[in-house]
C-alpha cells in the first residue's frame, strides 16, 4: 500500500504547495521570474499581478500580455498564478474573460488569486464565473486563492478555508493594519512589532489555524525590506515555526532563495524521517520502536509531510525517499 493511502484512509490529505510565492507586476519581471523558475525548478511559484501591476486605464492590455506569457512554451512548469483585480472592481470580469478564454492559458494556469474578499458568498459568486468560463476548454476547479487584508475577511477566515476549491489563503497585511485606521501602529507592518503585536499575531494565528483545520496552505505576508536577503529569512523562519505558516510572499528575485531555505525541512529531519518511514512501511505501518521512542500513525503523518515538503522545495532526498511520499 502506498504510503498515502495508508496514513489518511479516514481523511483527506493536506493540499502542499511550493513554500514561496513570488509576485511579478511587469512584464520585464514576469519574464524574468519566469526564467529563474525554468532555472531553479517548480521549487517557487509565480503569481502574475494584475491588481497592483496595471497601470490604470491599461488593464486590458495588462491582461492580455500576461494571458501570452502563461500560455507560451516558456512556461515549463504551469506554476503560473494570476492575482485578477478584486471582485468589485470593473475590470474583474474583463480579467476572467481574457485569461480564461485563452484555451492554452487557462490548462496551463496554476491558480487564480482573489484580491480583498470579505464573504464566502462573494467568493462562491466569483468562482461561480471562473468555471463557467474554464468549462468552455474542459478546465475543472482552477484553484483558488484567498487574500485576508480586511477585517471581515479575518472574521470569516473558518468559512473561507472550508470552501472546497479554495486552496490557499494568504496574509495582507498593510492593507490590514491600514483598516484600523492609525489604531496599530505602522510599526506592525513589519518586523520586529509584525510578530509581537497582538492584533497582527492573533490575525496571523486564526488564518493559520482555519487552513490547516481544512487541509489549506496559510501564505505569510510579505518582507519589504528586499535589499537584505537576511530580513526576509528571519520573517519566514519566524512565519514557519512560530505562526505556523508553510509559504510566503516574495517581492523580488533576493527573497525567493531565503524563503525556500528558511521553510524547507533540514537534513537531519528528512533523515530521520527516511528511517521512520521506511521502517514503518516493513512493518506494515503498525507501531514500531525507534531509539528508544514510539512511533503510529500520527507521527508517520508528520514525518511524511517532511519529505513531501522537502520535495517540493527541490531538496535532494536519500536514496529511496520518493518510494515514501
Amino acid at each position: 500500500m502506498h504510503p498515502s493511502q495508508a496514513l489518511f484512509q479516514d481523511q483527506a490529505a493536506p493540499i502542499f504547495l511550493p513554500v514561496c510565492d513570488h509576485y511579478a507586476g511587469s512584464e520585464k519581471l514576469m519574464l524574468k521570474s519566469m526564467s529563474l523558475q525554468n532555472e531553479l525548478g517548480p521549487v517557487f511559484d509565480i503569481t502574475f499581478d494584475c491588481e497592483d501591476g496595471a497601470a490604470v486605464g491599461s488593464e486590458l492590455a495588462h491582461i492580455q500580455m500576461l494571458t501570452q506569457i502563461i500560455a507560451s512554451d516558456s512556461n515549463q512548469f504551469n506554476r503560473i498564478g494570476v492575482r485578477v483585480h478584486h471582485p468589485d472592481h470593473p475590470a474583474f470580469q474583463q480579467d476572467l474573460q481574457q485569461l480564461l478564454s485563452s484555451s492554452e492559458a487557462c490548462k496551463k494556469l496554476a491558480y487564480i488569486v482573489l484580491p480583498k474578499v470579505n464573504t464566502v458568498n462573494e467568493v462562491n459568486i466569483a468562482i461561480s464565473i471562473i468555471n463557467q468560463l474554464s468549462q468552455i476548454h474542459n478546465r475543472q476547479g482552477i484553484p483558488i486563492h484567498l487574500l485576508v487584508e480586511t477585517q471581515s475577511a479575518l472574521t470569516n477566515a473558518q468559512s473561507l478555508a472550508a470552501i472546497p476549491q479554495v486552496e490557499c489563503l494568504s496574509f495582507g497585511i498593510m492593507d490590514f493594519v491600514s483598516s484600523h485606521w492609525g489604531a496599530i501602529p505602522a510599526s506592525a507592518m513589519r518586523a520586529p512589532a509584525q510578530f509581537s503585536h497582538p492584533m497582527v499575531m492573533r490575525a496571523k494565528l486564526e488564518i493559520a489555524a482555519a487552513c490547516h483545520l481544512h487541509g489549506k496552505v496559510p501564505s505569510h505576508n510579505v518582507t519589504t525590506d528586499f535589499k537584505d536577503p537576511s530580513v526576509t529569512l528571519s520573517d519566514a523562519t519566524r512565519a514557519s515555526q512560530e505562526f505556523a505558516y508553510t509559504r510566503m510572499w516574495s517581492i523580488h528575485p533576493s527573497q525567493i532563495k531565503p524563503i525556500i531555505k528558511a521553510m524547507a525541512p533540514r537534513s537531519a529531519e528528512i533523515n530521520e524521517a527516511v528511517a521512520i518511514l521506511s521502517t514503518a512501511q516493513e512493518n506494515q505501518w503498525g507501531p514500531i520502536e525507534m531509539h528508544g521512542r514510539l512511533h503510529d500513525r500520527a507521527s508517520y503523518r508528520y514525518y511524511w509531510t517532511v519529505l513531501k515538503k522537502a520535495s517540493m522545495s527541490g531538496v535532494n532526498l536519500p536514496e529511496g525517499a520518493q518510494y515514501l511520499i
